[in-house]
């Protein structure tokens, strides 16, 4: 019932909806912003502002049959993360110098890194699952022009991507114990 007042209050652009996500999901969202963007810390602030923004400029695309608000809201949050880590990975102002001691850090070996345990995670999936979680997830390609390339429905897919990060998230619980 909060979620479905919450959306109803972000569809009217009202900020009292913003004001109930942030009390409801906030720590939810911090917290996978943190957990994705590890060493990237600094950024955390900047990352949740710009989920926030997100869902306000995107709530109208939320389908709760495809997926529950909650679930929808930590997608956006892990991959705007995943997006900030990769961006300020390769950019120069990864770290502030006047307060950080600097580590030497090897970027494109920590990139290599990232690709490899997303690319591990991702071959857990069938050869078709994979396929649409990387042009889909990593490659920024629309479900549309995806569903037209492999002749099917927009829906499918989306079904595809639903199981597919359930078997995800079991690997993953798997790989934890």
């Amino acid at each position: 019932m909060e979620d479905k007042l919450i959306i109803k209050n972000i569809i009217k652009k009202k900020e009292k909806g913003m004001e109930m996500l942030i009390d409801e999901y906030g720590n939810f969202i911090a917290s996978i912003v943190r957990r994705t963007l590890m060493d990237a810390r600094i950024y955390e602030e900047e990352c949740v502002d710009d989920v926030l923004l997100s869902i306000w400029n995107n709530i109208e695309k939320f389908d709760n049959e495809k997926n529950s608000f909650k679930n929808w809201i930590g997608s956006i949050s892990k991959y705007r993360a995943i997006n900030y880590r990769k961006k300020y990975i390769n950019s120069n102002t990864y770290l502030n110098i006047e307060h950080e001691e600097i580590p030497y850090i090897d970027k494109e070996l920590d990139m290599r890194e990232i690709e490899e345990e997303i690319n591990d995670l991702i071959s857990t999936l069938n050869d078709k699952d994979a396929e649409i979680f990387r042009r889909y997830y990593l490659e920024d390609i629309s479900l549309k022009d995806i569903a037209i390339q492999n002749e099917t429905t927009v829906e499918n897919l989306h079904n595809r991507l639903s199981r597919g990060r359930k078997k995800l998230r079991l690997h993953l619980n798997k790989k934890k114990a």
